[in-house]
């Protein structure tokens, strides 16, 4: 990503107002607003580096882009709202454009799903399972591990061991989201925090006592898409204690909309950077303890890390166009509400075809006599004809017992659904019977 340019230094009010007066401008000053040229441009929450070539044709003899970006900065000015975090100042705006998206998450993320049928109980937990999985790979990713969905899928539901870092990322994200899952009441302690980190790090730093402890020094720069040098390692401390007041709704003293709220926290830990390394996968685990903490429970079930992973230049872009802009989180803000929505909107898709699958599933049971259980295990061979089970992976994936799995496992074996195949004395896997084999239907 080329190197963003920083906005330029902008006139006071004042001093820009003389100059549209002076200029005999001030037709020009009324018309950036009436034509609504100056809402437009904040609803976007445009950056300089877009600003400053949406000067009106007919002002273009008159104005500048930089007087024009006097004009917004000063508007921006009137709405925002301070805060102080360690001794730094941050702000936000609020935008017509994020409201409305807001709105959508207030009336749909608690369940309804916009009028769709919500998650029924038997569903949730093999939806629950296919989220966390999906989050914790792609959240892995972003940060550099390498493996395919496939292969990391098929480790966490046979619980086979991580044969590298890349997989042990994905493990330790995994470890991570499912003890947020059950502290998702919590409130948030210093504590809390490390363990989160030191869950999303075990084994995979390159100073293994890193894990769950801030960094004591301030030899880091973070260089990726961005160049970014954190505030000093002797912040920290305090930065950990404000940032969990902050998460347990005990400051500011005037309201922030959860998801907004949520997004600064993300932001507050990319830009103090508190461990040396793990501070995106924290970040991003944080993000969703809020929500469930605030009652957004269907975030459980959405993968926002996936569409970061998809949107990496934008994500990084916003992040710099916060920094550089005093600080100005909207940008931040207006990235991540995008984000959970175009999050929500696959959830809703990701639903339509698991009720196309379950219409299989509830065939499978009328015309073979199957259970649920195993007409859902003849749905997974049958659509995957390659699919290798073990009696872990089906535990896993419908909650059941070990013995529950086995013993499903033996009746479509007998029914020829499965047969067994022999990996040595100890491990046992199964793939499509007979039944099954060179067809598409049953």
């Amino acid at each position: 990503m080329k190197k963003i340019e920083p906005p330029p230094v902008t006139e006071s009010y004042g001093e820009y107002i003389n100059y549209f007066a002076s200029n005999g401008l001030m037709s020009t000053f009324a018309e950036l607003y009436q034509q609504g040229i100056v809402r437009s441009l904040n609803d976007e929450y445009l950056y300089w580096d877009k600003v400053k070539y949406k000067v009106p044709t007919s002002c273009k003899e008159k104005l500048s882009p930089v007087y024009l970006w006097s004009v917004i900065k000063h508007s921006r000015s009137l709405e925002r709202r301070a805060l102080e975090i360690a001794g730094h100042f941050f702000y936000y705006v609020s935008v017509d454009s994020i409201q409305e998206s807001l709105h959508q998450f207030d009336l749909n993320l608690g369940g309804t799903l916009g009028g769709q049928q919500p998650i029924g109980e038997t569903d949730r937990h093999q939806y629950l399972l296919g989220s966390i999985m999906e989050e914790s790979i792609a959240s892995s990713q972003i940060e550099g591990a390498i493996t395919s969905r496939v292969v990391a899928k098929e480790m966490l539901r046979k619980e086979r061991p991580p044969r590298n870092v890349s997989e042990r990322m994905i493990v330790n994200n995994y470890q991570a989201i499912q003890y947020i899952n059950a502290h998702k009441s919590d409130r948030l302690t210093v504590e809390g925090l490390l363990t989160v980190h030191r869950l999303m790090t075990d084994q995979t730093l390159d100073n293994a006592e890193e894990a769950g402890q801030f960094r004591q020094h301030d030899n880091i720069h973070v260089v990726d898409a961005i160049v970014h040098t954190p505030p000093a390692f002797s912040s920290i401390p305090a930065f950990a204690a404000e940032l969990c007041q902050f998460f347990n709704d005990e400051s500011p003293d005037y309201f922030l909309h959860p998801v907004v709220k949520t997004s600064i926290i993300h932001f507050l830990i990319g830009y103090f950077h508190p461990f040396t390394d793990g501070n995106g996968r924290t970040a991003r685990a944080l993000f969703y303890w809020y929500l469930l903490r605030r009652g957004y429970w269907l975030t459980e079930y959405l993968s926002i890390s996936r569409v970061i992973k998809d949107s990496r230049m934008q994500y990084y872009r916003a992040f710099q166009y916060a920094e550089l802009d005093e600080n100005d989180l909207t940008y931040f803000v207006l990235y991540q509400v995008k984000t959970l929505s175009k999050a929500y909107d696959e959830l809703k898709n990701y639903l339509a075809r698991k009720q196309k699958e379950k219409q299989a599933v509830l065939a499978l049971q009328r015309t073979e006599q199957l259970s649920p259980r195993q007409a859902q295990i003849v749905e997974w061979v049958r659509r995957e004809p390659t699919t290798v089970l073990s009696a872990k992976e089906v535990e896993n994936r419908l909650g059941v017992s070990n013995q529950t799995a086995r013993t499903d496992i033996q009746a479509l074996i007998k029914a020829g659904y499965l047969e067994e195949l022999v990996i040595n004395r100890k491990e046992r896997n199964y793939v499509r019977g007979p039944r099954l084999s060179g067809t598409d239907h049953v």
